[in-house]
Parts: C-alpha cells; structure tokens; sequence
C-alpha cells in the first residue's frame, strides 16, 4: 500500500482530523442518543441492562454504574448496542440456557419476559430517540440563525425548460405546491429537487390573482466529489434579496420546534420517497452511500464550520433511525415485525424460525453494506487513482 493512498485518504501527516473527527462525532452523537432511548425505557420497565456500548468489538475504556450497567467505548466505531438481561449478544437475542434456568426474581428483570407493549415500548424507543435528536438539533439551528425569509418570486425563467413550457411568467410568486404551503425559495428548490418526472401543481399568485400551473421538473445530473448528482430543476431563478429581504427570519422556540419536527419529516418523506422510486425503476440505487461516503461528506461539511456538522448529525440521526425501523430481523424494525406476528399468532415465533431470521436478517444487513460500499469505491475511485 504506497504512501500516496494514505495520503489521499488523510490517514498521513495529520490531515485525517478532517475526515475521521466530525464523522466519528457526528456518528457517535447519533448513535449515543439512539442506545439511550432504549436503555432509558428499558430502565422504566424493569428491564435490567448489563451493557450500554458505543461502538463494537473490544473495550477501550469503560465503568460500571450503581445499577451493574457496564458504560463502554469499543474499538470498532461504527455503531452500538444496548444488551439486556436474557440476551445471548448485541443483538438481543435470547439466551435459551439462561432462560430455562432463570429464578423469578431474575425474570421480573429479563427482557424477554416482559409483555409485548413493553418490549415494543423499549424497541421502539431507540428510533424515536433519533427523531427527537434530529427535531431537537434543527430547531436548535432555526432559533439560533433564524429560517429563510426570501420569497419564493420568479424573477428569470430558462428558455426550453420545465417552467417555460408550464407557463410560469417572471414576477410570479409560488405561494403552494401540490398543496403544500410554500414560504420561501429555499422550499421550492426542496420539493422540486427529488421529483423530477413527477408533474407537480405550482400554485403561483400572478399580480394578485392565483393560478395553479403544472410543472414536470426535468432531469438534471451532474457529476461531483460524490458521485452523479441526480435532480429535478423547474428552470427558475430569484434574483438578490430585496432591502426588506434579509434572507434569515427569527423565530421563537415554539416556531422552531415546528420547523425542526418538519424537517425531520422532510427527509423521512424525501428518504422513502427515493426507496420507492428505486424500487418501482424510476431511480437508481448508486446513490445509496456507505462509510467512506458518510466519512467524506463529514470532512467536507466540517470546512464550513459548527452549524454544518450539526445540521449533518441531525440528518444522520434522521436516516439512522428510520434505518432501524426498517423490517428486517436484526434491526429494530425486525424485532418489532416479530412482535406483531406474535401478537397475531397468541404466542412469540419459534426458536428456530427466529434464529432463522435473525440469519435472514445478518445477510441483508452485510449485504447493504456491501453494496454501499461498493458504491462509495466507484464514487471516490479517484482518491487512490
């Protein structure tokens, strides 16, 4: 391995802090207040917890609490884990031998003899915690710089594109989208960005009359540090502020706690958006990105200060815990898909069927992180060129 490759990937004479530290803490933020949910509600139901990690494979450092809780930092940084009495590893898999051979007392604090709500209840909690996060961390960035205050006005239209052929005229305001309540450009560029090829109703106020016009954004694709960009583009665009234009708006805790649940949502919305395009053809997987995607936007988003790498963390914290929801056995979506098929049946799945599953659900997880990765080595083929 020569010299140049560290080089490039920042691992030589110092320059990795910009990759390594904000991905390693925009990661490890997340995936902190992830464990947390289900550990705080697993303490809420009686469930004793035996460890709380923050990443995989061997202790680095660590300590135990008043409760027995073994606190720890483990040596493979990419993700974590929470493990209750009763289960055989991270996973939280049943230990059937310790089970069978478990006192009363001991099962009043395992996991698994718990009821159903209150398993779902501990499931659940890790991604809702990431929802919060994310909520938390943009409402956080809307009060302190405010929101984008500019209005959604078209002053330029491209000749040939999507807008000219809608009809949009220079001057118009777009005050909705398909229904949706448009306050500023920045909103515009958001919805129109991931829905190129899908006709949108473009609501626009026309010297103070309304009319709704039908735009289809066209395809654009540009190619990046990350790969080929693909998005939708209308053809607008919005010349500099106006002097009552300042750009940013404040806002009051409560508004930006609004905000900051509705950009969570966008990108849930935008997220499985794209699932479903890849699915139904209409979008192609190579933009699912892996680690050394996720590592190289941090280090890119680092250079433009604080507020970025927490806007970042926020995202992350997003995917991350729509990730988990997703129903395949190993993750917490899994989980919860036993749970409802136990609900329906009287009685929990097999040991063989989830033993099984848990199998099932291993080999599409490395897949997808195959995959991902797979990708990230064409995308940044450059680095090691």
């Amino acid at each position: 391995m020569s010299m140049s490759f560290l080089s490039n990937f920042g691992f030589w004479g110092g320059g990795w802090t910009g990759w390594i530290l904000p991905f390693l803490f925009g990661l490890g933020v997340v995936v902190f207040f992830h464990e947390l949910g289900h550990f705080i509600v697993a303490r809420w139901v009686g469930v004793k917890v035996l460890v709380f990690s923050v990443g995989f494979g061997p202790e680095i450092v660590g300590f135990n609490d008043r409760h027995g809780t073994r606190w720890k930092l483990s040596a493979i940084p990419l993700g974590g884990y929470v493990k209750f009495f009763g289960d055989q590893n991270a996973a939280s898999v049943p230990d059937q031998d310790a089970i069978a051979t478990m006192t009363e007392e001991e099962r009043g604090q395992s996991f698994v003899h718990k009821s159903l709500p209150r398993r779902a209840a501990v499931v659940v909690a890790g991604p809702l915690a990431n929802f919060i996060l994310s909520t938390v961390i943009f409402a956080g960035i809307f009060m302190v710089y405010g929101k984008p205050s500019t209005t959604a006005r078209v002053d330029t239209i491209v000749a040939g594109s999507a807008a000219e052929k809608a009809g949009f005229k220079p001057g118009d305001i777009i005050v909705s989208i398909n229904g949706r309540a448009i306050e500023s450009f920045d909103e515009v560029q958001r919805i129109v960005i991931p829905n190129a090829g899908q006709t949108l109703d473009v609501a626009v106020d026309r010297g103070g009359q309304q009319f709704v016009l039908k735009a289809t954004p066209t395809l654009k694709e540009e190619k990046g540090p990350f790969g080929t960009q693909r998005m939708g583009m209308l053809g607008i665009t919005r010349g500099p502020n106006a002097a009552d234009e300042p750009g940013m708006k404040a806002v009051n805790p409560i508004t930006a706690i609004s905000l900051g649940i509705g950009r969570t949502w966008d990108v849930i919305e935008t997220t499985l958006g794209y699932i479903g395009k890849i699915f139904a053809g209409r979008e192609s997987p190579d933009q699912i990105s892996g680690v050394i995607g996720i590592a190289h936007l941090s280090g890119q988003v680092a250079t433009l200060g604080f507020p970025a790498i927490l806007n970042l963390a926020g995202l992350l914290s997003v995917s991350i815990g729509l990730l988990n929801l997703f129903p395949i056995p190993l993750l917490d979506g899994g989980h919860l898909l036993f749970y409802a098929v136990e609900a329906l049946r009287g009685r929990p799945l097999s040991e063989r069927a989830q033993e099984l599953g848990f199998r099932v659900g291993l080999a599409l997880v490395l897949m997808l992180m195959l995959f991902s990765t797979y990708n990230d080595v064409l995308r940044f083929s450059w680095l090691w060129s």
